[in-house]
């Protein structure tokens, strides 16, 4: 009964609720409560915040201060002064020196990291005025058991999970609120509502402050703008907007449907939604850093997800294909394409690396990019060490970092699929080129050098006749190889390079290096880099040449082969399933790949296990298809939550949850923990069907409300941080929105869905700036020779890791490197000098201003079609003179100068450095694409009348009625 008072006692103080306790019990009491706290506080911070210099090893005890015991406290250390004074908190040195204030004692703990909180000094100094009691063993046990479930509620509960490293982690407790993703969805019961609102509406309403109006429905013309670039990423036209003024006023409920329909219907509903999908799995078409090659065939992985999205694939079959396509059907080429999401990550083995290194590198990259995509996890964190945060052990990093142990990297055959776009494949032309180029340098380089090794021999005085010999048989072998592949067609044959083969064929035998010429005799510092550039230049063009064969950036289950560094794109080896390591994975200590620790088998996050547990076999092939079933599995709350997330925050901009990426307790919790739970049971209920989420998303009142609210006052009162839904919040187009919709107005957008990588225009000084990779220079940025193939949606620009397009950059395109969850929406003056002042911005203003001129007569015809074409609407009477203003002053300006067309450059000059001596050297890039180079419209192409009119055009383009949602 003693025991149960004491309780009552301290969970009252706890809340405050201390008023209803008679004094007397305080008095009589105070001991016990006094154990209590030790045992609830006191102990538990000095293992935590003392015991490492204070008694966790007796052999080194620091200060002589033991703070194992009560006796040893008031023993105390060297200063032999008790550092607990019992009743006498104020007296007691222990206080002076967690407060940190007194120069005598202290600081302790000595890192500021590690400091008490104030609340914490509290404890000690109450526990110090209680008489710093001490209960032995027993009591000690006793205590905790009796308070066990009240102070569970307090603290956390504990999560069971697999393979903790340490017995306190394993038993830590975490709030119930940073919990929330790991519990199962459950269709929550909707709120008492009126009769026919939208559910999501309900939810919405049921969380409304009580005080705050809703803004009520938007126009017509701002919802179809909304709608049409939430689904499509492209403005709509006039004609569409009238045709939805009509439709919405007559019936708006019906509008408004077959409004979201026509536009699920889109091909380009696709784009976009890849569009958001490739930010968050990083696709580019290079690998990144200093190996930034070129991916010829990674945009077969970029218009596989456009497919996806336009046929409205099941979400956990979109799933299932992107982790295991190639162990679900090995023979389908869709599927062998769709694994190309495994290979997204910035890597490629090199020769300047440890293969062992290159390789734990990819297995870190793809776990944590499944957890992040797929699972709103960083499964990083748990890499080195059990999750500070989450119920997430290193156990689980690893065995789900098992499910990929045999997954191995190559491109593999599959043929062109009926539906992808193979038109462009002619500029393949371009890369025979510079292919050829190289050929003809290095074997000019190689009849140099062998003319060198003759003057070599004499120069050494030795007989060149074993020398000469080897040279005479590697031609022979020469002009026997076959040059015919299958069905007879010529294919590129690298060149065969004599001096090399003589010297290789020599070494084989086991003459000493001595007795032959060394590598690249007597070559000059130019020649030296002209070699290395040339063959550098033939082994990157390799993959470059991928882009226009039938092969996917892809995957196969197998063991890892002994690779030192990878100068081919790779295809399966005949012996994939017997030769090379079959990997067993292990808990790396402090995630060096060289520190092996406790073998895992394949699994999954141990969290789940309870309504989720996988089986995932240990065999060589299925366990990404076991492991993708488990990510798949309808009752995998953390999956079926992640993505109705983030098509939420696709549609408003702001997520549900704060974290796209970040389900775990460091994440902004839900705003409406119902309403998500509500969409991510019916999403499942609707059979993973991701175009009924966005119909049922954007059929809601809340997805049609104003961005205007009727009182802002109350909003920011009642609604400080804008999570309400009570307005809908504006946003400012995408990089990629924003140079679509300049191209759609002005008519000059190709609207072919897919197809290989285009190059738009780029700042000329981007473009031509030097690239290093990996010993050598990357190529020249080059645009498309026609503006047909320049002009295409963004989506299809060649994606660079190692180069950003300025233009784009500045609007806040992500990098690839990282997946990036929440696009961001800086305002910076450098977008004023990009949206006013490039030549892309000029070119498409002059175009616009071209297209109107054809089409109208007048001048004051002519400013209204521009704003219905850049705005959707007429320009008032004072847009209207203004702007016929400024077009007359504007002309009379440009009557009086002269522009120069563009003459683009054929070639470009690089100095550089030979890698080999030190010395610098000289060379010519030729830019074969510009020779067919066909600019757009310029200010010399028309005139002044004309151009003045493109001045009115860009100042269209540069409104925030043009560059917003609302």
């Amino acid at each position: 009964m003693h025991a149960k008072i004491m309780r009552f006692i301290y969970i009252a103080a706890h809340f405050g609720l201390l008023a209803a306790v008679p004094k007397a019990a305080f008095a009589d009491d105070t001991a016990a409560q006094g154990e209590i706290l030790f045992v609830r506080r006191i102990h538990p911070l000095l293992v935590e915040k003392c015991f490492a210099c204070h008694g966790g090893d007796e052999t080194a005890i620091q200060g002589g201060l033991d703070v194992r015991s009560r006796s040893s406290l008031l023993r105390g250390g060297e200063t032999e002064l008790p550092s607990v004074t019992p009743g006498k908190p104020d007296e007691s040195p222990l206080i002076l020196a967690i407060q940190r204030t007194d120069s005598e004692w202290g600081p302790m703990p000595p890192k500021d990291s590690e400091k008490l909180s104030q609340e914490q000094i509290e404890w000690f100094r109450e526990w110090i005025a209680k008489g710093a009691p001490w209960p032995d063993r027993d009591r000690f046990m006793v205590i905790e058991k009796e308070n066990a479930d009240s102070w569970s509620q307090e603290d956390g509960i504990v999560i069971k999970t697999t393979g903790a490293l340490t017995k306190e982690w394993a038993n830590r407790r975490y709030k119930p609120n940073g919990l929330w993703a790991y519990r199962p969805v459950l269709k929550p019961d909707l709120p008492i509502a009126q009769t026919g609102q939208h559910p999501i509406d309900q939810f919405i309403q049921e969380r409304l402050p009580s005080k705050l109006e809703l803004a009520p429905s938007t126009d017509a013309k701002t919802l179809i703008r909304r709608a049409t670039f939430d689904l499509i990423g492209l403005p709509p036209s006039p004609e569409e907007i009238q045709s939805f003024e009509e439709a919405y006023e007559k019936n708006e409920e019906g509008a408004v449907l077959d409004l979201v329909n026509r536009l699920l219907e889109s091909p380009h509903y696709g784009e976009r939604m890849a569009q958001h999908w490739l930010d968050v799995t990083r696709y580019a078409d290079s690998s990144g850093f200093a190996n930034d090659f070129e991916r010829g065939n990674a945009w077969r992985y970029r218009d596989y997800v456009v497919r996806s999205f336009n046929a409205d694939k099941p979400y956990d079959r979109f799933i299932k294909e992107q982790i295991a396509g190639d162990e679900i059907d090995p023979h389908d080429p869709e599927l062998l394409i769709a694994v190309g999401f495994l290979r997204m990550g910035p890597w490629e083995l090199t020769g300047m690396e440890v293969p062992k290194v290159a390789r734990q590198r990819f297995l870190d990259d793809v776990t944590n990019s499944v957890g992040e995509t797929f699972l709103a996890h960083s499964l990083q964190c748990a890499r080195c060490h059990d999750h500070k945060f989450d119920p997430i052990p290193t156990h689980d990093y690893y065995a789900i970092q098992a499910v990929f142990a045999t997954t191995q990297l190559c491109e593999r055959e599959a043929p062109f699929l009926p539906s992808e776009n193979q038109e462009g494949f002619e500029e393949r032309r371009y890369l025979e080129k510079g292919y050829a180029d190289h050929q003809t340098t290095l074997a000019e380089l190689d009849a140099l050098m062998l003319e060198n090794a003759q003057r070599w021999f004499k120069q050494q005085d030795k007989d060149p006749s074993v020398w000469n010999a080897a040279v005479a048989s590697a031609q022979e072998a020469n002009s026997k190889d076959k040059l015919l592949g299958k069905e007879g067609k010529v294919k590129r044959k690298d060149f065969s390079e004599l001096f090399s083969a003589a010297r290789n064929s020599l070494l084989a035998k086991g003459v000493p290096e001595s007795e032959f010429p060394p590598k690249l005799v007597d070559l000059t510092p130019e020649q030296f880099g002209m070699e290395r550039i040339s063959r550098k230049g033939l082994e990157r063009l390799k993959w470059e040449f991928e882009r226009y064969e039938p092969f996917a950036l892809s995957v196969y289950s197998g063991r890892t082969p002994d690779l030192k560094s990878v100068f081919n794109p790779r295809r399966i080896p005949k012996d994939a399933m017997n030769a090379g390591e079959l990997e067993e994975t292990s808990i790396l200590i402090g995630g060096d790949p060289f520190a092996g620790g406790t073998r895992v088998r394949p699994g999954a996050l141990s969290v789940m296990n309870s309504y989720a547990a996988p089986s995932i076999p240990e065999t060589m092939e299925g366990r990404r298809k076991a492991f993708a079933a488990w990510i798949a599995h309808p009752s995998n709350s953390l999956t079926t939550r992640a993505i109705v997330n983030r098509i939420w925050m696709w549609h408003f901009g702001d997520p549900i949850a704060g974290n796209p990426n970040n389900f775990g307790s460091t994440g902004k919790e839900p705003t409406h923990p119902e309403l998500l739970d509500w969409l991510a049971y019916t999403f499942v209920e609707q059979k993973w069907s991701l175009k009924s989420l966005h119909r049922s998303v954007m059929t809601s009142q809340a997805y049609r409300r104003s961005s205007t609210h009727p009182n802002p006052t109350e909003l920011r009162a009642c609604d400080p941080h804008g999570v309400s839904l009570a307005v809908f919040k504006p946003r400012r187009l995408s990089a990629e929105e924003m140079r679509d919709s300049m191209l759609k107005v002005t008519g000059e957008l190709n609207p072919k869905v897919g197809g290989i990588p285009n190059r738009p225009e780029m700042n000329l000084e981007a473009a031509m700036q030097p690239r290093q990779v990996m010993g050598t220079f990357a190529t020249a940025w080059v645009p498309n020779p026609k503006p047909h193939q320049r002009h295409r949606r963004s989506l299809y620009a060649l994606k660079l890791r190692g180069l950003s397009d300025p233009s784009m950059e500045v609007l806040n395109t992500p990098s690839p490197d990282f997946s990036c969850e929440r696009r961001e929406s800086s305002v910076i003056t450098p977008q004023v000098f990009s949206l006013f002042h490039s030549k892309s911005s000029h070119a498409r203003a002059i175009a616009l201003a071209s297209r109107v001129m054809k089409e109208i007569q007048t001048d004051e015809a002519a400013i209204s079609r521009c704003f219905v074409l850049a705005l959707g609407r007429k320009p008032t009477m004072k847009e209207q003179a203004m702007c016929l203003s400024h077009w007359k002053e504007i002309e009379a300006a440009y009557s009086k100068t002269e522009s120069v067309p563009f003459q683009p450059p054929l070639e470009i000059r690089r100095d550089a450095i030979e890698e080999n001596t030190g010395e610098k050297f000289t060379f010519s890039e030729r830019l074969y694409g510009y020779a067919d180079f066909e600019p757009d419209l310029g200010p010399s192409d028309v005139s002044a009348h004309t151009r003045a009119l493109a001045d009115v055009c860009l100042i269209l383009f540069n409104t925030n009625e043009f560059a917003y949602v609302y």
